[in-house]
């Protein structure tokens, strides 16, 4: 996939696993981009892929709101 459809993937994961709205699911994936954690997966595709995507969403959900907190489903 590419970097553009990643970040959608990873943004989507964050509203569907974590019950955020649409918008503070972009504003977190936003503020992760700003912090440069996705500056590899810019660099390499491979870390572009399904797995990874739900990897990301939980480390980027939990450093927002804390590790304790269980996905919705």
């Amino acid at each position: 996939m590419t970097y553009e459809e990643y970040l959608d993937e990873v943004t989507t994961l964050i509203f569907e696993k974590y019950g955020l709205d649409e918008a503070a699911a972009v504003k977190l994936v936003v503020a992760a981009q700003d912090k440069e954690f996705f500056v590899k997966h810019d660099e390499d595709k491979k870390l572009r892929n399904i797995d990874q995507a739900h990897q990301d969403a939980k480390s980027i959900y939990e450093a927002a709101h804390g590790a304790k907190t269980k996905p919705k489903r």
